[in-house]
């Protein structure tokens, strides 16, 4: 089938909704869909299958086919997003040892337990931040403190609202988010710079093990220490992606409200267990967020070969797109898709066998692109759920509509949180 109308357009006036519209061109549950983009035919694939395809390194490159703009304001210049083939596995082998060692997660629990209990008590004092900023700070300072960044709480605080707007800004190049998230891409990747230059010159201690310490030192496949800048970079993206994880929070918030007996059955959970972090309840039902949740709708590659894929033909050198969002909720591929239903996921403990289960990326984690940092994703959102379903506060039902519209997007409000019992507004107006 021969597209006349271009997506790029489609995309910007349907968002989420994009993929939906372009599944419509092919027959019911169909792996691939044609596509147009930026003027050239592509090709839209789904599922388990449209996973392999899309994560076959002779067949698809990564190089290259994210527009600019959007790959240098989230990822930064150089960032190991760019890279495909030994250059990609041996830069990615340095995120492996510092986020995906089981020892890893284990240190960063404690940092979570301790950021949400102070969320947490902050609400119950009568503190008014959304759930979502609340996540941004929480995740923020566990993940600095977790890399060995030296900073105060509240400079820790400010920085990790930066690495957040740049979350929210990258997505919107036609608005003034964007230029602010350029901005505070400039500035962190001058800090970064500096921290990475202090630790060479001995002037700052990197704490044996952490982040910080990993990518001072990285060395390319010739042996050479990585530029300052792009270890600085790569420092950012070893962070960002778990501030990233509080638009999921957010979401979360959005389904806690609408569904009191998860709250009632998490909280249990968390009281019963004098934690907020590791709860099978809130593991779950932090997975089943990240199954529905809009936040990448699709990620762009280059087809290096000729290939076809359930009928449809694309060229060497043709854009290839995986839809992220409509494999998580393929109906091929999952009992009751359009359900939100955390029990799908009880008992779950190897989370990367189910292929079409991919909102970090699909594929395997040291030689794929998934991403290392799912296991410190999975426990903070799963820490943020616990803390949310504590009785002593409250999610209010105001601004928890989502325009699909936006990319990225989360509940208007962020998922405004009170005391329990706490008046909601100001009574005089």
């Amino acid at each position: 089938m021969r597209v006349l109308v271009d997506d790029s357009l489609s995309l910007l006036a349907h968002g989420y909704d994009v993929g939906a519209r372009i599944w419509r061109r092919a027959r019911d549950g169909a792996r691939s869909a044609p596509m147009r983009l930026l003027g050239k035919d592509a090709m839209l694939v789904r599922g388990v299958e449209g996973v392999d395809l899309f994560y076959d390194e002779e067949l698809i490159a990564r190089h290259g086919a994210m527009p600019a703009l959007v790959q240098e304001t989230l990822f930064g210049h150089g960032s190991v997003h760019s890279l495909d083939g030994d250059e990609h596995r041996h830069r990615k082998a340095t995120f492996v040892d510092v986020a995906y060692d089981d020892a890893q997660a284990q240190r960063f629990s404690p940092l979570l337990e301790n950021e949400w209990r102070l969320e947490l008590d902050e609400w119950v004092r009568g503190g008014a931040r959304t759930a979502y900023d609340a996540a941004v700070g929480a995740f923020g300072r566990a993940v600095m403190r977790w890399a060995g960044l030296p900073g105060t709480r509240a400079a820790q605080t400010r920085w990790a609202s930066r690495l957040a707007q740049i979350v929210d800004g990258f997505g919107a190049p036609y608005s003034p988010a964007f230029v602010l998230a350029q901005l505070n891409r400039i500035w962190s990747d001058r800090h970064t710079e500096r921290l990475i230059e202090a630790v060479r010159a001995g002037s700052l201690i990197a704490p044996a093990g952490t982040a910080l310490a990993a990518w001072a030192w990285h060395r390319d496949r010739e042996g050479a220490l990585l530029p300052a800048r792009v270890a600085g970079v790569e420092l950012q993206n070893s962070m960002r992606p778990m501030i990233a994880v509080a638009r999921f929070v957010a979401f979360a918030a959005k389904e806690l409200h609408d569904r009191p007996e998860w709250r009632e059955r998490i909280a249990a959970e968390a009281a019963e267990r004098d934690s907020l972090v590791g709860g099978a309840l809130a593991t779950m039902f932090a997975q089943e967020i990240r199954r529905t949740a809009p936040f990448v709708p699709m990620l762009p590659g280059w087809a290096t070969a000729d290939i076809e894929l359930d009928g449809q033909r694309m060229d060497a050198g043709g854009r290839v797109l995986l839809d992220i969002l409509g494999t998580d909720t393929d109906g091929r591929s999952w009992e009751r898709p359009d359900e939100f239903d955390p029990e799908r996921f009880r008992g779950v403990d190897d989370y990367e066998a189910l292929r079409a289960f991919i909102p970090h990326g699909g594929a395997g984690v040291a030689t794929g692109h998934r991403c290392p940092g799912e296991k410190l994703a999975i426990a903070g959102l799963a820490a943020a759920i616990s803390a949310l379903s504590d009785p002593r506060v409250t999610i209010l039902d105001s601004g928890l509509e989502v325009n699909r519209r936006r990319l990225p997007t989360m509940p208007r409000s962020g998922g405004r949180v009170r005391a329990t019992g706490a008046p909601s507004r100001c009574p005089i107006h």
